[in-house]
């Protein structure tokens, strides 16, 4: 082989400012353009830098050549961060101009098993904790390592797979709520009151702790692409699932409890109509009585002409309390104070 067919052969390379060459897309030897287009595995993505006040799970090299078309990450040996964005963390088919390029074929290539590694390993592991986190009691501790779940959904962003992330854990919380509807649904009607306020006070716990853990996805999805929140979308399921399809059942069982004081705790009467009006205020309008113990301002304004009418619904609910065994005591008797 002679000089001019070596030149032709060479692969026409490009170094950067690290000594890291990357092959031209134009003049890729056909042997390894073959091993592009087969490649088996995918190579680890760079990580991106924590938002502000977090850690990046692992440390990335600066991107060749970054600018402002560039994904911003934070190198090694730097302390510096810059913040990340879904468009910032991108798979490892991302092309810069003049440097290493893959072809469509090869960029659904990788993307498809990146997607499998989602399926794989991201996604399973962090189904396990979702399924701890949403059975929990509020006084139950789960030991968990928290940093590895951040760890996954942070691959997750920056590979991403927000979308998918997002469907697939609102359908396994919504999965869940169909059966804790079912439960209730077999629940007695002596029973119903404190089971129902069970499963709002378990999942609102759960909450407190799956939230947090898909922070990335949140700030970099749900919120910039979404403009929700995961939280109250979370307790929007809630809502649609468990305490809509009850509430017919639950608010004359409410009406009856409050119109016997103590034949359910008053903290669970509580909690019971304060979540329910969190979750939807129009219920309000259901039971305004009921929901005016609990819930300030529910009832409209006080007006002069009503005052007698005012008066009367006070002498009714004392009378009520002493029919019920609440004495109104010796009112002929000075205070204590007044004695001396």
């Amino acid at each position: 082989m002679n000089m001019e067919d070596m030149d032709e052969d060479r692969l026409d390379m490009n170094d950067d400012h690290n000594h890291n060459c990357f092959a031209s897309s134009d003049n890729v030897h056909p042997y390894l353009r073959h091993q592009l287009t087969d490649v088996t595995t995918v190579p680890q993505p760079l990580l991106c830098s924590a938002v502000p006040g977090g850690e990046p799970p692992g440390g990335g090299r600066q991107w060749p050549g970054g600018g402002t078309g560039a994904p911003r990450f934070m190198d090694s040996d730097s302390s510096s961060e810059s913040e990340v964005s879904e468009t910032d963390c991108t798979a490892p088919s991302c092309s810069v101009a003049g440097k290493f390029t893959l072809n469509s074929a090869s960029k659904f290539l990788l993307n498809a098993m990146a997607v499998e590694d989602y399926r794989k390993n991201h996604w399973p592991n962090l189904e396990k904790v979702i399924d701890l986190l949403l059975i929990q009691k509020p006084t139950d501790h789960i030991s968990i390592s928290y940093a590895q779940i951040y760890s996954y959904v942070y691959k997750c962003v920056c590979q991403q797979h927000s979308e998918l992330l997002y469907n697939d854990l609102t359908s396994k919380i919504t999965a869940h709520l169909q059966r804790v509807s079912s439960h209730l649904q077999a629940s007695p009607p002596e029973d119903f009151i404190e089971n129902f306020n069970l499963a709002l006070t378990q999942y609102t716990a759960s909450l407190q702790c799956i939230v947090p853990v898909f922070m990335y996805m949140n700030k970099f999805y749900i919120e910039t692409k979404l403009n929700r929140d995961l939280r109250e979308d979370l307790m929007k399921l809630f809502a649609d699932h468990v305490a809509e399809k009850h509430v017919n059942t639950l608010m004359p069982l409410l009406i009856k409890a409050h119109s016997m004081p103590f034949q359910v705790q008053p903290s669970t009467m509580a909690s019971v109509v304060k979540g329910l009006y969190s979750l939807r205020p129009g219920w309000a309008q259901l039971a305004p009585a009921l929901f005016s113990g609990f819930i300030p301002q529910i009832n409209p304004p006080a007006v002069e002409s009503q005052l007698s009418d005012y008066a009367a619904h006070d002498q009714k609910l004392q009378m009520e309390l002493f029919m019920n065994g609440f004495p109104r005591g010796d009112q002929s008797r000075k205070r204590a104070s007044e004695d001396s």
